[in-house]
């Protein structure tokens, strides 16, 4: 039987998500970066793992390789759409999704990880491209998210590049773990 802390290190191989206010510019920009270099490093993790390998949960009780991969297309295209409300509309509340039945779903259970890899890189470079040209100003907008309350841009581009790091991290380490 795991230990809560194992079963935490598992869930939350780079920690649980942490907000240091506020985010400099620095920060930000280093944000944007990681969410650059996403769909490359996640290519490179899973390029040659077996169609076993994929299905492997990297938990007991959590998602599949294959399961991750669709999951991140999935969560950063609401982010992104999220973002972009929050740029076009005066503190828009926006709808929360269930991403847990959403991996439920064939195309995340049976889908090729190609497909959602490509659709992240393309996601991710109009994403970058939009992050980048965002004035100051801009990132102080603002959207209300139901469950969490008000988040600004400058905070959500950081909650996101957290996420890509995260589920890579449950990849590698589920590599490492298994000598794959």
């Amino acid at each position: 039987m795991l230990l809560t802390e194992d079963l935490d290190e598992l869930r939350y191989p780079i920690g649980k998500f942490s907000l240091a206010l506020p985010l400099t510019d620095e920060q930000v920009e280093q944000h944007i970066l990681s969410i650059a270099g996403l769909p490359a490093r996640l290519q490179e993790a899973v390029e040659k793992m077996t169609p076993e390998q994929l299905d492997t949960p990297y938990r007991d009780g959590g998602w599949t390789v294959r399961q991750v991969i669709h999951h991140l297309p999935d969560s950063h295209m609401n982010g992104y759409i999220r973002q972009k409300l929050a740029l076009t509309e005066d503190l828009p509340k926006i709808r929360v999704y269930h991403e847990d039945i959403w991996a439920m779903l064939p195309d995340s259970l049976q889908g090729a990880p190609e497909i959602s890899i490509a659709l992240l890189a393309a996601l991710h470079q109009r994403w970058v491209l939009l992050l980048k040209s965002l004035p100051p100003e801009q990132l102080e907008r603002k959207l209300i998210h139901p469950e969490s309350g008000e988040q600004r841009i400058r905070e959500h581009i950081g909650l996101y590049a957290w996420h890509g790091e995260h589920h890579l991290a449950h990849i590698t380490a589920l590599k490492r773990r298994e000598g794959w």
